[in-house]
């Protein structure tokens, strides 16, 4: 047997051993029982993608997000300074709005960054685990 086909035989086994580990846990929820078929798969470019989205959903609430803010601050005052009780609640909803928009824009920024991360992270290991690859031949020299 050749060492890719040996190599590709034991690949084989140890994704069988880990899928059925991982697939037939019982746990309390809605589970159906047996071993499923494995239905994760992630690559850099749908990483890429996903974080590119992020990237533009977050651009695009920084700007959109805040139009309204300056004209509810300022309606808020105005209702205040004319005595109505209408504009502390204006304020709030002002504050509120404001504090939800910048969060939704970190957790934006958080899962670009994060994704981006990840990708790079991933290439640097692959580079790496590529070059500490001993090549077959100096393997044979060790079996002998």
């Amino acid at each position: 047997m050749t060492f890719d086909a040996e190599w590709a035989a034991l690949r084989t086994e140890s994704a069988q051993r880990v899928d059925m580990r991982l697939n037939s846990a019982s746990g309390g929820g809605g589970g159906q029982g047996g071993p499923a078929a494995p239905d994760l798969a992630v690559n850099r470019d749908d990483l890429g993608a996903i974080g590119h989205d992020a990237y533009d959903l977050r651009t695009r609430l920084s700007k959109d997000g805040d139009q309204a803010r300056p004209s509810t601050f300022d309606a808020a005052i105005a209702l205040t300074n004319g005595s109505f009780e209408s504009g502390s609640a204006v304020l709030k909803v002002h504050d509120r709005w404001n504090t939800h928009l910048h969060t939704l824009i970190d957790a934006c920024s958080q899962i670009s960054n994060h994704l981006n991360y990840t990708k790079s992270a991933h290439a640097k290991d692959d580079v790496q685990i590529g070059g500490d690859l001993i090549s077959v031949s100096k393997l044979n020299d060790y079996l002998k």
